[in-house]
């Protein structure tokens, strides 16, 4: 799928989240979106997602079946785990019996009868994980999903994200907690200042990228304004003769 000249705001007048994003999502592949707290890596998901409409651009080719697992899973529901989950088998068109299987690979069988609104943060990311899962999406977005999973399942998720992409589906994650860092072949996208840009393979996005700025001073002030550049933190280059 691809995103072409996307830009997004949240209200006719408010500052744009994203300016001009053009990017190309091939299926069977992994993007890793990176980028600071407020930086728009959710908005970014979303877009991906269909949940939000670019303001401007367009976004092609998404496949048909969609699964989106949020930061936080909207527990606020009057549902028992299994009631919702059923409900989503549903309307997803999937057999049934995909709650139990998804309960013993994610680890809460236990839980099925328990109402959403019960749930540890830990315990309802399970749950938004199956129900992103439950329908094999040829699109998977995750929003720092690893997020208060407990130790077992965080060490599982990495491989199921890595067999969706085996099996041709497009898979874009947002991972705070780095945990998928050794995937093989993973591409990563920086969001920062509007814009999302993608990171060289090693490249850290903790690392600022540096840019190259001509300044233009009178000669006799060429001294005094490299000593505050230099005093700055800056690498000044001066001109050869």
């Amino acid at each position: 799928m691809r995103l072409d000249d996307v830009a997004f705001r949240y209200h006719r007048r408010g500052p744009w989240v994203l300016r001009d994003v053009t990017l190309s999502l091939p299926a069977g592949s992994v993007t890793e979106v990176t980028g600071r707290n407020g930086a728009g890596k959710s908005t970014l998901l979303r877009l991906v997602a269909g949940l939000r409409a670019p303001r401007r651009g367009s976004v092609r080719d998404r496949p048909s079946r969609v699964g989106y697992a949020p930061e936080r899973f909207p527990v606020d529901q009057p549902f028992t785990v299994r009631a919702y989950l059923g409900h989503m088998a549903a309307i997803r068109r999937v057999p049934e019996d995909v709650i139990g299987t998804w309960a013993e690979r994610l680890g809460f069988e236990h839980l099925l009868d328990v109402r959403l609104p019960e749930l540890s943060k830990g315990s309802a990311q399970k749950v938004g994980l199956a129900q992103a899962l439950m329908d094999d999406p040829g699109l998977l977005i995750l929003d720092e999903p690893f997020a208060g999973l407990d130790a077992a399942t965080r060490d599982i998720l990495p491989e199921l994200i890595a067999g969706r992409a085996a099996d041709g589906a497009t898979v874009v994650i947002s991972d705070h907690q780095r945990c998928i860092e050794a995937l093989p072949g993973i591409d990563r996208l920086q969001v920062s200042g509007g814009t999302v840009a993608r990171l060289a393979p090693g490249e850290d996005p903790d690392t600022p990228r540096l840019t190259v700025l001509e300044v233009v001073v009178p000669e006799s002030d060429a001294d005094t304004a490299e000593t505050k550049l230099r005093a700055d933190g800056y690498t000044v280059r001066r001109p050869g003769p």
